[in-house]
């Protein structure tokens, strides 16, 4: 029989997601799986929580990773804080916020939209007269939303939240690739992801909870609906000086994770940052130079998630099945109406460095 696993080839992702893995975290992934509630897993813990508060600078006690992927992580944050029949306002300018929409509406009836058009940025007046004409319970959007290479200004819709409003923001592509001041922007929760970002791979996700956020959580009148997504209980297993057993966590991505923390901290914040919007700069000057200009407006691009418009008369999947098969190199194309329309770069993580864009712009060069 062939193994299937001997077909793999090391492709560089240039997607929307997952990105490159360092050869750090694969270290981590190769010790050696001890139990979940063994002494040294538990330190692991420990100090995956610090690194996490550091990264998103906050404060908040609960902290962690969620065992899954970022839509677990999403679905966390929904389940553990709505409750019928709580007023939800829900900002979707992509395809992830159509995501939430689709969360929230299956735990409550009483979710409002705002809708904006795909590769635009949210709009402050619009919302802040929306929070004027109606009280909710919870906001929640976006930041950095992966469909389209928008990053929504999260600190400017923050000021427009009543307090006694949770405010709930996505960070799947955001988090280790732009700022995010979790305490400074009082944002109530808080998830994203292990593979973009932090370049591991994906099955772990971290999650923040403010103490707003967690009285909600505890004086719930009904039980979280998702048991295993259940906080109340995963935090007993995360914290204190007596862990109670909730579910066997993955115990070589949480290695993934701690490395992958390490990484980002031991080369700096600020400075990982700045890679990030380097590489951008890099890719931009290369595309234009190929005549292929981006999706959205400078001021609102995510640097680490390209949006770029297909030139006219080139086919979509033919370009990026060869850039896959010839050359070993994945970027990913547009969803919904932007299918077809777009390439989506992503530069995140290990992947954000100049000689993967000139791998990428060469390949590209031939190929068109």
């Amino acid at each position: 029989m062939n193994n299937l696993l001997n077909s793999i080839n090391k492709t560089l992702l240039m997607g929307p997601g997952p990105s490159s893995v360092s050869p750090e975290v694969y270290t981590a992934l190769h010790k050696p799986t001890i139990g979940h509630l063994d002494p040294k897993f538990l330190k692991i813990m420990d100090h995956i929580k610090i690194m996490l508060r550091t990264l998103l600078k906050t404060d908040n006690e609960l902290t962690l990773p969620i065992s899954g992927t970022g839509s677990a992580a999403m679905e966390a944050c929904f389940v553990n804080l709505i409750e019928p029949p709580d007023s939800i306002l829900i900002i979707e300018n992509g395809y992830f916020g159509l995501r939430m929409i689709d969360m929230a509406t299956r735990l409550n009836e009483n979710v409002d939209t705002m809708k904006f058009e795909w590769g635009k940025v949210i709009d402050i007046n619009m919302i802040n007269d929306k929070l004027k004409q109606k009280k909710y319970n919870i906001v929640a959007v976006v930041h950095a939303e992966t469909s389209t290479g928008v990053l929504n200004p999260i600190a400017e819709i923050a000021k427009l939240i009543p307090d006694d409003t949770l405010f709930i923001v996505d960070a799947v592509t955001s988090f280790g690739t732009v700022d995010i001041n979790v305490d400074k922007w009082n944002i109530d929760a808080i998830y994203s992801c292990s593979q973009k970002g932090l370049s591991c791979p994906p099955g772990a996700s971290p999650i923040s909870f403010s103490d707003r956020a967690i009285y909600k959580l505890k004086n719930r009148k009904s039980k979280v609906p998702n048991w295993y997504l259940d906080l109340s209980m995963i935090i007993n297993y995360w914290g204190g000086n007596s862990r109670v057993y909730h579910h066997t966590a993955p115990i070589n991505m949480m290695y993934a994770l701690y490395q992958g923390l390490c990484n980002v901290i031991e080369e700096g914040h600020d400075n990982v940052i700045s890679r990030h919007l380097e590489a951008h700069k890099n890719l931009k000057l290369k595309l234009d130079a190929l005549g292929i200009s981006f999706l959205v407006d400078e001021k609102y691009r995510i640097p680490s998630l390209n949006s770029v418009i297909i030139p006219e008369g080139i086919n979509d999947l033919v370009v990026r099945s060869t850039l896959l098969n010839d050359y070993n190199i994945e970027i990913g194309g547009g969803l919904g109406p932007l299918a077809g329309k777009i390439w989506r770069i992503g530069l995140m993580g290990h992947t954000a460095r100049k000689e993967n864009i000139d791998k990428l712009i060469s390949a590209l060069s031939i190929i068109l």
